[in-house]
């Protein structure tokens, strides 16, 4: 199984922002979610939290997940596994401050899930 990691802009101008220490921590807790994941799957996903969306994406459920890297920082993610190519794909979202998830957490997935958002606001 491949494991594939990308990261968006703004995890990029997120991580920038972080001290030294904790880029590293960072970097290692996503890396040993990486390592784990093709033989400890069940592991890394208690080690996820999925926090819910604002609204019903017909039936679909979200792939976003939040990593805890210490007390005070989070990653905004994506888990995606793809069995028919034999590969997951981390996307990286965001890396911000317990206090600042809700709020980056809505962002993100009002970008990624905006086209099922709409609809359903025109369904009602």
């Amino acid at each position: 199984m491949d494991i594939l990691i990308e990261s968006t802009k703004g995890f990029e101008k997120d991580i920038a922002k972080l001290s030294e220490d904790e880029r590293a921590a960072v970097i290692k807790k996503i890396n040993d979610c990486a390592s784990l994941f093709p033989t400890q799957k069940a592991d890394v996903y208690r080690k996820l939290r999925r926090l819910r969306l604002p609204t019903n994406l017909n039936g679909y459920e979200s792939s976003l997940y939040t990593l805890r890297i210490s007390r005070t920082l989070r990653v905004i993610w994506a888990v995606d596994e793809d069995p028919i190519f034999g590969q997951v794909i981390f996307t990286l979202f965001r890396a911000v401050k317990h206090e600042e998830l809700d709020k980056a957490y809505q962002g993100v997935a009002e970008s990624l899930y905006q086209d099922m958002l709409h609809h359903n606001l025109e369904a009602a």
